[in-house]
This record gives structure tokens, sequence and C-alpha cells, in this order.
């Protein structure tokens, strides 16, 4: 294994988040690497309400697809992109260390209270009408300067949310504009895998990778994605699970944010552990 050829979305945050993949590879095991981009149906249809359409695979299944015809080695994907099921004969490497997992709400610069606010999520959505109960909702589509553009200059909305870790890689502090305002978990609880950077590859060649990637941040993400799994959920379902240090946090429209206290037993059985807990929260029969 002398050259690794790593499939990415040409998003800006795709393919910075796809360079830090790549030289780590580079550090870890001495390889070349080459990036294949790819655009996916999700980057194609700009116009598209993700949650009408369904946004299960939109992001992932071109790059899937290069993986399974042997023209890359691996995929890079934020974890939150991909669906709970994984493709027959693809399994995940490992993750790079986790950056930070908060949302950040994004607000027109004097703006307190959005009267409007922009975001296909869901989860996102509901979490928000806890705090700003009377608040209107719209879409927004874009990376993550675009959406900034549209709340900051354009004003198609008071505010939205972003992902922090994302305008972290891309080196966005502030904004001309807006203004941050990052949310803890029991005001919003992430996306499943938020923050995480998955590599995923040819099931035969899982093995390669495990040891070079984060094992606490596969840890966490297993636990996490259990539960999506356990529910059937994907990205755009609005259910979101986060586990941070001792603590596993939850939100559901049916019970809203909750707080459950982990052990290492829980990381040792998450498929057990997800089916209890959503049992327990009558969230599974």
């Amino acid at each position: 294994m002398t050259k690794l050829v790593l499939a990415t979305r040409k998003s800006p945050l795709a393919l910075a988040q796809t360079e830090m993949v790549a030289a780590h590879l580079r550090n870890h095991l001495g390889v070349e690497t080459e990036l294949l981009r790819i655009v996916t149906t999700g980057d194609r249809q700009t116009e598209w309400s993700l949650e009408q359409r369904g946004g299960k695979g939109l992001f992932t299944s071109e790059l899937e697809a290069a993986l399974l015809r042997g023209e890359a080695d691996v995929a890079v994907h934020s974890t939150k992109d991909l669906p709970g099921d994984m493709p027959a004969g693809l399994a995940i490497g490992g993750y790079m260390p986790r950056a930070d997992t908060r949302d950040v709400l994004v607000l027109r610069a004097g703006v307190d209270a959005p009267a409007t606010l922009a975001t296909g999520s869901p989860r996102r959505r509901l979490q928000v009408k806890l705090m700003f109960p009377e608040v209107a909702f719209s879409e927004i589509r874009g990376n993550v300067d675009t959406r900034l553009r549209k709340i900051g200059e354009q004003h198609v909305a008071d505010g939205t949310v972003l992902a922090a870790a994302g305008m972290k890689r891309l080196g966005i502090e502030t904004w001309p504009g807006v203004e941050f305002a990052p949310l803890d978990f029991d005001q919003m609880v992430p996306a499943v895998g938020q923050g995480a950077i998955a590599i995923q590859c040819r099931e035969a060649d899982a093995a390669k990778f495990g040891a070079v990637f984060d094992a606490a941040t596969a840890r966490a993400v297993t636990l996490e994605r259990a539960f999506q799994s356990a529910l059937g959920g994907g990205c755009h379902t609005a259910f979101a699970a986060h586990a941070a240090g001792d603590a596993l946090y939850l939100f559901h429209e049916k019970t809203g944010i909750r707080r459950v206290s982990l052990t290492s037993g829980h990381f040792a059985a998450p498929v057990e552990t997800a089916a209890t807990v959503l049992r327990e929260l009558g969230l599974l029969s």
C-alpha cells in the first residue's frame, strides 16, 4: 500500500476535512495520497428540500459507489451525513479525533430573539422552537459561507444554526453582520456523529486503518449510531444522540431533551444499550 485514493465531495468543508485525513494517513502509514473529487446528488440538486426528498445517502452514495468499484481506497465523510445502515461490503475504518460537537446559533447582528430562522433540519427546528416558541422557519441550502452570507448580508432570515466543527475547520471565527452563540447540550443535542470525520473503506481493508485513527471518537460515535439504527433514523430525522464524557444526551420530539448517565459497559454493548434506553423512554416497544 504505497498510495491511497481518497474519495471526497467538492465542497470547501469536505475538501478541508479530506486534506486533514490525507495528512494523517501520510504521517501514520507513510503512503502517498490522491483526492478523487466527486459531486454527489445532494450537491447537484441545490434546490431540493432535503427533508421532503429524503436526505438519506444524498451526500454519500456516489462516494460509496467509487469504493465498491475500486476507484478509491477510502471515502471521507462528515459522520452526521452517513445513513444508519452501511452498503454491503463497506465498513468504517475509523474516525479522526472529534472537534467541537456543539451547534452554533447564528443571528443577524442586533437580533436577540429571531422571528425567522432558516434551517432544513427537523432536529434543529424542534429544539430551536423550545428556545424561541414564536419563531417561524424557512429552508436554507449551500456551503457554510453561502449560509452566512444569506443571513448577514442578504437577510433571508434572522438566523440559522451551523455546526461549530465545520466553521472551525474552515477557519471561520467571525463573519460580517452576524453573531455566533454556541449552544450547550442541554439547549440543543447535536446530530449523531456531529464533529467527527468518518473514514469509510471496503470491509476487507478495515483492519488496516483501525489502529491509526481515534479510538475514543469511535467508541462514542458507535454508541450514537446504535441509537440511530435502532430508531431507523437518518440525518434528517428529528432525533439526536450525543455521547459526551460520562453522559449521553438524547432528543426526540416525544421526549424532549434527556440526559442519561453512561458507564463503560454502555460503550462495550452499544446495541443493547440503545435498545434498553429507548424502551425505557417509550420510544421502542
